[in-house]
């Protein structure tokens, strides 16, 4: 009987996460809300928070449909960054990622720094602060159905965004231990390197083969098991391996997407499955967060967040300036590069794990403004889309059916 009664809650819950995505989807027609900001309000209400109403074990599975959310996120991204794609918007794409990150981690510590923060905080703040949420932008765009040259450049950059905010973290963590004292810095050196270098090789040595797969496999719901599959695949062997999964599954969707004969199958084929998916890790995203922490952020939380949005907004348009982009991309980019989530947190979690001192500090502020950023940012980058021309006439504002 105890075990029914498991089985009949694990299934009551997800139905139940399942109905609420629907729900979600419905509600945001008829609003200008994105659906990932009402997903993760619904979660938010329905965790511990507020009405906590989820069973424990949630908690335990949210970890695994991370990775699996964000592995597929990773992949489908892949699909943008073809050598037609980079021929068009590739040296542009690189270089607004670039400036973004590097002014978003300098104009973060800097104000940090001069507003009385330690040193130390200040440099993994401003680490943290260069990732970006790839998940919430990429449901965006598909919600509203928005297609140009501006959606293909936001796309790109997400995509590769949290490649360079991961080296960035990794040198600050090196730094930072070398100011501490602490005897490890080399060995969070060797270990960076091996997350970013091993979630490359991985991400080749799985596409290769899935590349050659695809298009030997018929259609339909081969083509869909060989891509769930794969990414799965790619995802446990990271974690296995303790390399970048995101990482690992945006270099195999690169590699198929270059090199596969029938490059769209596996491609076309996960979309129609991501979405379950999603909702579960964005529901249950919203229910992770905390009250308290946005309680107990004080000053440096509001400089980080406010610091943060300047960043973005100035390194993107500062580095379109540079470069001669159009004034669309100019004076929109920033603001659509605002979404941050779980790669900021997970960041947050091993500074936190390594340098316990600084625990207190970094993750009330960075939890906190991961509250902020997942409500608000897809809202701006939706409202950043709209204003670059993007989003079709029949998508803007309230809608119907």
């Amino acid at each position: 009987m105890a075990e029914n009664h498991v089985i009949a809650q694990i299934l009551i819950t997800f139905g139940g996460l399942f109905l609420l995505g629907l729900i979600a989807d419905l509600v945001g027609r008829h609003t200008p809300l994105p659906r990932v900001t009402l997903l993760l309000l619904a979660g938010f209400a329905i965790g511990p928070s507020v009405l906590d109403w989820l069973p424990a074990f949630t908690e335990r599975w949210f970890p695994v449909l991370t990775n699996i959310a964000l592995s597929m996120v990773g992949f489908l991204l892949g699909q943008k960054m073809t050598r037609l794609n980079f021929s068009r918007l590739g040296r542009s794409v690189l270089l607004i990622s670039l400036g973004a990150v590097a002014v978003t981690a300098l104009v973060v510590f800097g104000g940090l720094y001069v507003s009385g923060v330690g040193l130390e905080a200040a440099l993994l703040l401003a680490a943290i602060a260069t990732a970006t949420a790839p998940a919430a932008t990429v449901d965006v765009v598909r919600e509203y159905e928005a297609k140009g040259k501006f959606t293909d450049a936001l796309l790109g950059i997400v995509a590769i965004d949290d490649t360079w905010g991961l080296i960035v973290f990794s040198f600050a963590m090196v730094v930072v231990q070398s100011l501490s004292g602490d005897g490890g810095a080399v060995q969070c050196l060797t270990d960076g390197m091996r997350e970013v270098g091993g979630g490359l090789l991985l991400g080749v040595l799985l596409g290769f083969p899935m590349a050659f797969l695809t298009g030997r496999i018929r259609p339909g719901e081969a083509t869909q098991a060989e891509a769930l599959g794969m990414v799965m695949l790619c995802a446990g062997l990271a974690v296995w391996l303790e390399v970048s999964y995101l990482l690992s599954a945006l270099v195999m969707g690169v590699v198929v997407a270059n090199f596969a004969r029938h490059c769209e199958r596996p491609f076309h084929a996960l979309e129609r499955v991501e979405w379950p998916f999603l909702i579960l890790f964005f529901l249950l995203a919203g229910a992770a967060l905390q009250v308290q922490s946005l309680l107990q952020v004080g000053s440096i939380g509001l400089a980080y967040i406010l610091l943060r949005s300047i960043g973005r907004i100035a390194g993107g348009g500062l580095t379109c300036q540079l470069i001669g982009a159009d004034e669309r991309m100019t004076r929109w980019i920033g603001i659509a590069l605002m979404p941050q989530a779980g790669v900021a947190i997970g960041m947050v979690l091993l500074a936190a794990q390594r340098l316990p001192e600084l625990k207190d500090t970094l993750l009330p502020v960075v939890l906190a403004a991961t509250v902020f950023f997942e409500l608000v940012g897809p809202i701006l980058s939706r409202f950043a889309l709209l204003k670059a021309g993007d989003i079709s006439p029949h998508n803007k504002g309230f809608r119907s059916g």
